[in-house]
């Protein structure tokens, strides 16, 4: 398999290479597989379906081709995942997909472990060690320390918003040592990104350097993602006729977005014959993606912060890889998308355990809320030609190609719950008066002592602190 580059279709790259540099520092592009194989329909259609990590090696095997041998791959694999995704299913038609059962109680960990036993696995020919630098709106950065701690021959100095991620969350991040450090950046996500995309573009440091990166703008955190989602569809798709009345014909995976990582993820997936029919893309008040999906104009701006802190971008790097794979048009016909404020992040936790039992994080809250008011009857306004305001909380004006499964109630929903309630506890008390018991996994971190380091967002400053360290 070669890799190409979002800003240059003329890149071709193996994997390795694509893996150990992350993006592609003379561009500033990101790597992309030149094709996504579809997997053989005996496979998808088998019964029982496939168990995750046969999944796993089935998605994975096409993308390394020719550089981890099938023995060595089905080891990684089995390594990655002692722990694998669940589905819940909440209503006759609506299925939590619980991605936090890893270590650090995150969807990152899927990807996270297996970068980091790739990384480690090209790694062993060099001499000197690889340098991975992360920015983290809250759950990446924890999840990256947690699989790359105390891995030989690799550093990882991962930089998150000092104030804006929740305090479980910080802990887990501000207590590594070793060959893990955590820098508390003075500023926002988007200036933890910028700091981190500015260092790969830096042919001074990078001639210092062998620098990485694990965010998901690494192809190696990408491509796992898309494990869960073939995993889940075809579970969901087995289920259906038991659970509900309706006639299964769509599937629809609500996404809490925020770098579109995730997101990206689901389409690589569909494309390798996921069932799946279509996607919401629900955000908080960073709503970059769905506005240009209403409007057409790609506009950045500074992130704010919200209670799903994790999806606190303004900028998400992932825009680039789905304006590689589709046209605007393609978009709006496969997409919903959906955005809400931290009041409806609250009706969200509130409106799902009243109506489900089920308590959900503040990220999984806007999936929620996205999918209820979008089967509630907002759809279908849309269908009858009610166009919303897209500047404000909701759905937004594009008709999606299977809004009508919707209307005719003939769609089910994968909701991502993409981190363990408990990391949230105040949001969700707030909301429904109860805290989650913490998983005796994040009970272990509370008494660690703090490790952070203070940083500006100066990207001098921060040069300097590398080249000091490193």
């Amino acid at each position: 398999m070669k890799y190409t580059d979002t800003r240059d279709k003329k890149v071709s790259v193996d994997f390795r290479t694509a893996v150990l540099n992350g993006m592609n520092a003379e561009t500033g592009g990101l790597y992309m597989p030149t094709e996504f194989p579809r997997l053989e329909n005996s496979f998808l259609e088998r019964n029982p379906e496939p168990s995750f990590r046969e999944i796993a090696y089935e998605m994975a095997k096409p993308y390394v081709e020719n550089e981890i041998p099938d023995t060595d791959l089905e080891s990684i694999i089995q390594d990655c995942y002692p722990f694998s995704s669940k589905v819940v299913p909440i209503d006759p038609v609506t299925y939590v997909l619980e991605l936090f059962h890893g270590p650090t109680c995150a969807f990152k960990d899927f990807g996270a472990r297996f970068m980091a036993r790739v990384m480690s696995y090209f790694n062993r020919s060099e001499n000197d060690n690889l340098h991975i630098l992360v920015a983290t709106s809250g759950d990446t950065g924890s999840a990256v320390g947690s699989a790359f701690h105390n891995v030989p021959g690799i550093d990882v100095t991962i930089l998150y918003p000092d104030g804006k991620i929740s305090p479980l969350q910080e802990k887990q991040l501000s207590t590594f040592t070793g060959n893990v450090r955590a820098l508390k950046v003075k500023g926002t996500f988007d200036d933890c990104q910028k700091l981190v995309k500015t260092a790969f573009t830096d042919k001074d440091l990078r001639s210092k350097f062998r620098l990485s990166s694990a965010n998901s703008i690494n192809i190696s955190r990408l491509l796992p993602q898309s494990f869960y989602y073939m995993y889940s569809s075809l579970v969901v798709k087995k289920r259906i006729p038991f659970d509900s009345k309706n006639g299964g014909e769509a599937i629809i995976v609500v996404v809490p977005s925020g770098n579109f990582g995730n997101l990206t993820s689901g389409l690589i997936a569909r494309e390798m014959g996921a069932p799946i029919t279509g996607f919401v893309a629900a955000t908080n008040s960073n709503h970059t993606v769905p506005d240009w999906i209403a409007s057409g104009d790609y506009k950045t701006r500074p992130s704010v912060a919200t209670l799903s802190n994790a999806m606190d971008v303004g900028a998400p790097s992932n825009y680039e890889r789905i304006a590689a794979m589709y046209s605007l048009d393609q978009v709006r016909n496969l997409f919903a998308s959906y955005w809400t404020d931290d009041e409806g992040t609250i009706d969200g936790i509130k409106s799902c355990k009243n109506k489900t039992g089920y308590v959900i994080d503040p990220h999984g809250a806007v999936a929620w809320k996205a999918w209820n008011d979008i089967r509630g009857g907002e759809m279908e306004k849309l269908v009858n030609g009610q166009k919303n305001d897209f500047t404000k909380p909701g759905l937004t004006p594009n008709v999606p190609s299977w809004a009508k499964a919707v209307v005719d109630k003939k769609a089910s929903a994968i909701i991502l719950e993409t981190a363990h309630p408990a990391k949230f506890g105040a949001t969700v008390y707030k909301a429904i008066g109860q805290e989650p018991a913490l998983p005796e996994r994040l009970e272990k971190v509370i008494s660690l002592p703090d490790n952070a380091i203070p940083m500006s967002k100066d990207y001098d400053s921060f040069k300097e602190w590398l080249v000091s360290n490193l």
